[in-house]
């Protein structure tokens, strides 16, 4: 490496190299740094996953109904059919040797790199009781202009799922940011936010609004029916509470830190001491607890504490969930995290039908703009979905087809790197 190369990355600056290394690792598989969660999960895991997002639609969580359904049996709820470390044990355990110098370190050391948004897509069921499998690589890389910063990189990687009777259930993408941190623009947004404690007469519209919901059900809703325009049914989620941050990791654990408890927590803590800081007492604790403690949301630049992304995201899967009915098939979504999600505030997950028409020839399809946004009136969460819906002259849903007509979860990769490469991202 020439000396101006590496004061590059001393410095955090991005460089044609470093670029061009990262594009060397498109379609590399590499196993995620934590196992899943769940290897093999049964009714009561799918029905305690709904739950974790305030969800108990009965497709989801209620046997003898679901039995009743097209799908003639119980399907996990799909904010679920991936979402980072939940499900999937690593097809690939190990990188390929021949690949293991440009999967060795960060080409881009020293860049900022910031979780903006994810996109997913569904083209199978997961049923119970079921292995899943996962494949992970990085799909795409991207030099993209940017308003607050003299480069930046979008890097995107995919995982891929299946089960263990050779379906190909899912892919999540994730997207990462890499800005020079000397050029990124400082904003301080959050600098004098306070929470502000409610009148009754907003808790009263929150708590008619969760007395109104509930899913759309057995009753189909036919694509003929839909106009565009036409407005979703709001789903509310708040005051955010830490309780409900609590219930939402007794559903999907504690992700690709591996947190745990007691003798478990103290080996991984050998493991990763960076993640670990002390707290009041001087007693270690990691830094996932911004979620759940003031102190700890204050020392990473927060006002109080705050949420997942990803908790958003599958609120907003809700949304859809609920409005498109049992025999909908949900095959697309995408949503950006742009601001906090606070504990004390509300989201209100929003959304209307944004075109109607038939996907891939003869699928009858609507997209839908969705958004959550907060009691102040804020966007927090901005994203996109598709759903295929049941339809009085083309008949029910059929199911899509991974990219490229894959077969196993190493082709349907290939064929997701391929999208990118034709700048479909």
């Amino acid at each position: 490496m020439s000396e101006s190369d590496e004061a590059a990355r001393r410095e955090g600056r991005i460089t044609d190299e470093g670029i061009e290394k990262l594009r060397q690792r498109i379609g590399v598989p590499k196993p995620l740094p934590r196992p899943p969660h769940y290897r093999c999960p049964n009714e009561d895991i799918f029905r305690n996953l709904s739950y974790s997002i305030g969800d108990d639609n009965p497709l989801y969580c209620e046997p003898e109904y679901a039995e009743k359904t097209r799908w003639g049996g119980l399907i996990l709820h799909p904010a679920f059919v991936g979402c980072d470390t939940l499900i999937g044990i690593d097809e690939v355990d190990a990188v390929p040797p021949d690949k293991l110098d440009i999967m060795r370190g960060d080409p881009l050391r020293g860049v900022h790199a910031f979780y903006s948004s994810g996109v997913r897509e569904w083209w199978r069921p997961l049923r119970p009781n079921r292995k899943v499998f996962r494949r992970n690589a990085v799909v795409g890389v991207m030099e993209k202009k940017s308003e607050f910063a003299k480069r930046s990189v979008h890097e995107w990687t995919a995982n891929v799922f299946g089960d263990g009777q050779g379906e190909i259930l899912s892919t999540q993408y994730r997207l990462m940011i890499r800005t020079e941190r000397g050029s990124a623009r400082k904003e301080k947004k959050y600098k004098d936010l306070a929470p502000e404690p409610y009148t009754l007469e907003q808790l009263t519209e929150i708590n008619d609004q969760y007395a109104a919901e509930e899913p759309q059900g057995a009753e189909p809703r036919y694509w003929e029916d839909i106009e565009e325009g036409q407005l979703i049914p709001p789903v509310v989620k708040g005051p955010l509470t830490v309780t409900d941050i609590v219930c939402w990791h007794v559903g999907v654990g504690m992700g690709y830190y591996g947190v745990k408890a007691l003798r478990l927590g103290y080996q991984n803590r050998q493991r990763i001491p960076g993640f670990y800081q002390p707290d009041p007492l001087n007693v270690p604790d990691q830094m996932m607890r911004v979620h759940w403690d003031d102190a700890y949301a204050q020392v990473a630049g927060a006002p109080t504490m705050y949420d997942y992304g990803r908790m958003r995201e599958c609120w907003l899967v809700h949304l859809c969930t609920d409005w498109m009915g049992d025999d909908a098939w949900l095959w697309k979504l995408d949503c950006e995290f742009r601001r906090f999600n606070f504990v004390g505030d509300t989201q209100w997950m929003r959304g209307r039908v944004e075109r109607k028409y038939l996907a891939e020839g003869d699928r009858p399809a609507v997209d839908l703009e969705i958004w959550g946004e907060n009691q102040r009136g804020e966007v927090t969460t901005p994203g996109h979905a598709t759903v295929l819906l049941p339809s009085r002259e083309h008949g029910e849903v059929r199911l899509p087809d991974p990219p490229g007509g894959a077969t196993d979860l190493e082709s349907a990769l290939d064929g997701l790197a391929d999208r990118f490469a034709h700048g479909d991202d």
